[in-house]
């Protein structure tokens, strides 16, 4: 292909789109296993079901239809005022409904959203290793280089430290665009205090813009504190806010997330919202009316559970010889790293899939250097995961090296 034909191409060609993460081409035809048959690709929402009401006010919304099939292209304004107002509180800065708010179809529409109204083709965009996949692939699709920035998961003595001074270097070097997740998936790492000021301030000094998704943030175990980036000092005109209720609180099915932030950011959202989907589904967006005001103790309950599925993981993968894993602190994502083994990494994810049923999601899908690691999502049947964990503990140590 000349470079005139090059240019040319659709930028949807250097996409890999083949597969999604965990569920690669299989070396065998995928069967599924009568006694484990565990998909750790995604949460289980029978084993979590949605918050209570969620579908109450779908119903009433689908009744109401005249008044809720349509919305503006950024939301019903009831909608956002009630997002505005609980978020405002959540996340310790207030929030205008008018200028600051968008919701969109689901909290990956929303990253699609921000990253196409903020990067330009040619842009150097930081984007954090090991992350969420869909950051990098994005900036990639838009025509634009990525600059990873290490956060250093597996080195003991730096576990959960994002590298500042590679930060630093970044922006120096012209990046203007920081993409990050916390609780980050899929390490479930959750940055300190001290990390999230130091990001802002390194943000305000050379003008750069956070997108941060915290779609994770209201599942926070015991030990860790979380801090919201748009209340640490940086500039209100620098900063956007992934939320939704898709994972903590099971609301995948509904297609719904949020945007907080930036006016001027959220103004190019609307506009390229309006001619990608026009609006997040109209009757859909009702069910946001139950997100922050679940029954009384719902949500600590859902995260002491969590919690005790995380602890018996845990404590089985930490007791595997060769398996390295660090305790997860927000989310429902580990991140093990696997021994030495006799096969790939490729073979020992089919092994489990055609021999057990279970599916877990390719470490390489978050940055290069983590082939042997893979991301679990312990949101699942107690018994089941641990059973199907002690299955992948069982085949690591028959495979050793």
């Amino acid at each position: 292909m000349d470079s005139a034909s090059r240019e040319a191409a659709n930028p949807l060609d250097d996409l890999d789109i083949s597969s999604s993460p965990g569920q690669e081409k299989s070396l065998a035809t995928t069967t599924t296993h009568p006694l484990a048959g565990t998909d750790f690709s995604h949460g289980d929402v029978g084993a979590f079901p949605p918050i209570p009401r969620a579908f109450d006010l779908y119903r009433d919304a689908f009744g109401d239809g005249r008044r809720y099939a349509y919305s503006r292209y950024r939301g019903h304004q009831d909608v956002r005022e009630h997002v505005a107002h609980h978020v405002g509180e959540f996340t310790g800065h207030p929030v205008d409904p008018a200028r600051e708010v968008i919701v969109t179809p689901g909290t990956q529409g929303a990253l699609f959203l921000a990253l196409s109204a903020l990067v330009e083709p040619g842009d150097k965009v930081a984007v954090v290793v090991p992350d969420y996949f869909a950051n990098s692939r994005i900036v990639t699709y838009l025509r634009a280089q990525t600059v990873p920035v290490t956060l250093h998961y597996q080195e003991p003595a730096r576990a959960g430290e994002l590298d500042l001074a590679g930060l630093a270097d970044a922006f120096a070097a012209g990046v203007k665009l920081l993409v990050l997740s916390n609780p980050n998936n899929p390490t479930g790492v959750v940055y300190t205090s001290q990390q999230i000021h130091e990001i802002a301030t390194l943000a305000g000094r050379y003008g750069a813009f956070i997108v941060v998704d915290q779609l994770y943030s209201r599942l926070v175990y015991p030990g860790a504190s979380f801090t919201h980036l748009r209340a640490s000092g940086i500039s209100g005109d620098h900063c956007l806010t992934l939320l939704g209720p898709s994972k903590t609180e099971s609301l995948s099915g509904f297609r719904v997330g949020v945007a907080v932030g930036a006016p001027h950011v959220i103004d190019r959202m609307e506009k390229l919202q309006a001619l990608v989907s026009l609006r997040a589904p109209g009757y859909s967006q009702a069910v946001l009316r139950c997100w922050f005001t679940e029954p009384p103790g719902w949500l600590d309950r859902r995260i002491v559970e969590h919690q005790a599925i995380r602890d018996d993981l845990h404590a089985r993968l930490h007791a595997t010889d060769g398996v390295s894993v660090r305790l997860t602190e927000g989310g429902s994502y580990m991140f093990p790293q696997l021994p030495l083994l006799r096969v790939s990494a490729v073979e020992f994810r089919a092994l489990l899939r055609t021999g057990h049923g279970i599916t877990v999601t390719p470490g390489g899908e978050f940055g290069s250097g983590y082939e042997r690691s893979f991301r679990l999502n312990f949101s699942q049947q107690r018994d089941k995961a641990l059973e199907a964990v002690a299955i992948i503990c069982g085949l690591a140590t028959e495979l050793a090296a």
